[in-house]
């Protein structure tokens, strides 16, 4: 046997000082096998040690932090998913959606998936209506069509849907309404086309109850939310898109609280103050209608993971 092979492996240096913990740490995960996993982990623990270093955190306020972290653990259950909130209102969500959805190919630009997704929404027919509920407010008639980036229609495409009510609650946050209330799945014809009825949305806070609410009191930051619906828009051979279309005023669209809203994505929810049976049935002035095209590029469809049952 060689005096090489004998020889021990060097022991990596004590810690000295607050300069020799980072290159420590990093020498300990030096052998990670899995590339991406080593260049994710290196960044972060780069960026978390220099963020320490240049807050330099006392311990109180180090022990307060993880407080907040592990609290965002203990608010999260079925019908909240505080982690995911937390990400949104941080603007980490956008920043993550901008950079893997940009729009920059000719598609429909994405936004949020939000914390209140819920799979298994019940299959609706063209022009069905989604509020299974009483549900006050004006009616909507929602239409448009789905294409691919050539402005050819895609059909079978799968639309779904999901909205919060006028009062600014889904349905597993307001025991007045029936469960998949505001929510269902449309399919789109020959033409691209699909259709449905609903009730206009409106503005909501995010839930305030847990850490990201004290959060949020504590920066002086509205809370709120700008009405929008939410859709999940799928088919064969092509990319899924998940995003918004929002119909609110300027002003709450700006403060949007998790800097969700895009100019590309506000609707024109138009308002109609008389009947007309013939192109929107069963709506009872006054109601709105919106009318949009949703484009979708080249790609494997791929399905979030509910946040919340």
């Amino acid at each position: 046997m060689s005096a090489n092979a004998l020889a021990p492996t060097p022991l990596p240096p004590l810690i000295e000082d607050e300069r020799s913990v980072t290159p420590a740490v990093l020498a300990a995960m030096a052998n990670t096998d899995n590339a991406r996993l080593q260049e994710i982990t290196t960044a972060l623990v780069r960026h978390l040690h220099a963020f320490i270093l240049e807050v330099r955190p006392t311990e109180d306020e180090y022990e307060f932090g993880l407080r907040w972290i592990a609290a965002l653990g203990h608010h999260t259950n079925e019908t909240n998913n505080e982690v995911v909130l937390a990400a949104d209102v941080l603007g980490l969500s956008t920043l993550v959606d901008l950079l893997n959805n940009d729009g920059g190919r000719g598609e429909t630009m994405s936004a949020l998936l939000g914390p209140f997704y819920r799979g298994n929404a019940p299959d609706c027919a063209h022009g069905e209506s989604i509020a299974r509920s009483t549900t006050p407010g004006p009616g909507l008639w929602f239409e448009g069509r789905v294409l691919d980036v050539d402005g050819a229609p895609i059909e079978g495409a799968t639309l779904d849907v999901w909205q919060a009510s006028p009062v600014g609650l889904y349905d597993n946050q307001d025991a007045a309404q029936d469960d998949y209330n505001l929510r269902g799945k449309f399919a789109t014809d020959a033409a691209g086309r699909f259709a449905f009825r609903s009730v206009k949305p409106a503005g909501y806070p995010v839930p305030t109850g847990g850490p990201v609410g004290k959060l949020l009191h504590a920066q002086m930051r509205r809370p709120y939310r700008p009405a929008h619906v939410h859709f999940i828009v799928s088919a064969p051979g092509h990319k899924t898109l998940i995003t918004q279309i929002f119909s609110d005023t300027d002003a709450a669209l700006a403060t949007d609280v998790v800097f969700g809203a895009k100019k590309a994505i506000v609707g024109d929810f138009r308002e109609h103050q008389e009947a007309d049976p013939d192109r929107y049935p069963d709506l009872e002035p006054p109601f709105f209608t919106c009318s949009y095209d949703f484009r979708l590029v080249k790609g494997a469809p791929t399905f979030p993971v509910p946040p919340i049952a």
